[in-house]
């Protein structure tokens, strides 16, 4: 089953989140476990727990993934920023576990000025330092590749995990697809899409691709910018994203939009790659 939603807010509560989903027309979900731009996560019992998994069945929205805070930064040189991020990541990693959701996604960080190799080695072996939950995945995201962030080429994503003490069993990919874009991935024909995936899968391979990110992008290709646009509205544009999600190998992966949360927002984006995938 074709799976597509959005990223909704906890704010009344896990339940209330996956009825929000449900009421925008979402099939699967993501949500964050704290404040997006801060350290704290939210407790989570076994009350709040139960109540989420008997929405979650109810109205059949899976899978759900949890995305990290924005202040993670695993490739930093700073000790104290990556003793700060770990243990974030770990706290995020116990409640996404309590939630019996299966993903967990966060952005690797910048490397600040200490270089590329530097930034990346850093996120191996902090991602070898945490301890992930049994049932729990942890999910790298592509990076648009402003400044000094890593993670803009597949082959670092790549590297992150093959250099780090875990492997493709607890570690896996998610891709966005404005980040792709503005890295200089092209969807713009047939051929360079197959050529997207063939890379994809010389280099993390697909198999590892456990989700998507879908946003059209505010920037032309190669503009290294991370800003998002509604579906078909941006540089990539409506025969971009057909393309991209009605591809053989990625069709099959759940998607979740965070596009603009104005005049249109998710449920108008939800439908619209609906319409897009059916081919209409």
């Amino acid at each position: 089953m074709f799976r597509i939603g959005a990223h909704v807010s906890i704010a009344d509560g896990f339940a209330a989140a996956v009825e929000r989903e449900a009421e925008l027309g979402g099939n699967c979900g993501q949500v964050f476990v704290g404040s997006p731009r801060g350290w704290a996560v939210s407790e989570v019992d076994e009350g709040d727990a139960d109540a989420f998994r008997d929405a979650a069945s109810e109205f059949d929205v899976s899978p759900w993934i949890v995305h990290g805070t924005y202040l993670i930064n695993l490739a930093t040189p700073k000790d104290d920023l990556a003793t700060k991020s770990i243990e974030c990541v770990q706290a995020e990693l116990e409640a996404t576990a309590t939630l019996d959701i299966p993903y967990y996604v966060f952005h690797p960080g910048a490397h600040t000025g200490a270089g590329s190799e530097t930034g990346i080695a850093n996120v191996a072996e902090r991602l070898s330092e945490l301890d992930i939950p049994d049932g729990v995945m942890i999910l790298l995201e592509n990076t648009a590749g402003k400044g000094t962030t890593v993670g803009k080429r597949l082959p670092d994503l790549n590297e992150m995990v093959e250099s780090s003490a875990y492997d493709y069993d607890d570690l896996g990919i998610c891709l966005d697809t404005c980040h792709l874009f503005a890295a200089g991935y092209d969807f713009g024909d047939e051929a360079v899409m197959d050529d997207l995936v063939t890379e994809i899968d010389a280099t993390v391979g697909l198999e590892n691709v456990h989700y998507l990110h879908l946003n059209d992008s505010r920037h032309p290709l190669g503009s290294e910018k991370d800003e998002h646009e509604h579906i078909g509205e941006g540089a990539i544009g409506e025969a971009g994203f057909r393309r991209f999600i009605t591809h053989d190998a990625l069709r099959d992966k759940p998607m979740v939009l965070e596009t603009p949360e104005n005049e249109k927002g998710f449920a108008w984006n939800i439908e619209t790659v609906k319409h897009l995938y059916a081919g209409d």
